[in-house]
């Protein structure tokens, strides 16, 4: 179980960085890179570097309003 648990938090902080990498080239290196350049085809519209987490941190923080709520109906039934 040990091996298990060390595998997927190497998986997650690869994916962790792999994204945190992406997203600090498209909004802090891109905007420098002339617009012609073939690196572009690779990210979104620069629009989208605020849309994306915004709507991450909107869905983050509605799951756990929603797992707290849970838990809360929860406890609540245990003492009735």
């Amino acid at each position: 179980m040990e091996l298990a648990d060390r595998a997927v938090g190497f998986l997650l902080s690869f994916i962790s960085l792999s994204i945190f990498t992406y997203y600090t080239f498209w909004v802090i290196i891109l905007p420098f890179v002339d617009s012609d350049h073939f690196i572009h085809e690779y990210f979104l519209p620069q629009e989208y570097a605020i849309l994306v987490p915004v709507f991450a941190g909107v869905a983050l923080l509605c799951f756990l309003c929603v797992f707290i709520g849970f838990v809360m109906l929860k406890s609540k039934k245990k003492k009735a």
